[in-house]
């Protein structure tokens, strides 16, 4: 049975994702940016758990070191992401 040109519109489309996305992941980072996708990464995970233990924390001290620990690793990210954007630009 012959496919309609729908069909093969779709095939085509799904072929060409596939190609960029192979071209993406053959990419290969330099090593400058595999330290900062590592670095973000460490800081991503250490608000979220910074995050997820303020949630639960009752004693005072412990609430101020976490929300002044999540303060830190905001000014850490938006640092990050600074010195990638003039990067980018060019």
């Amino acid at each position: 049975m012959a496919r309609g040109w729908d069909s093969k519109a779709v095939e085509d489309q799904i072929i060409e994702h596939s190609t960029e996305t192979q071209k993406s992941a053959n990419r290969k980072l330099s090593k400058i940016e595999t330290e900062r996708h590592t670095k973000r990464e460490a800081l991503l995970l250490a608000r979220a758990r910074n995050a997820s233990t303020l949630e639960t924390a009752s004693n005072v001290r412990h609430r101020e070191l976490l929300e002044k620990t999540l303060a830190h690793l905001d000014a850490e990210l938006a640092a990050l992401e600074r010195e990638v954007q003039p990067a980018a630009a060019l």
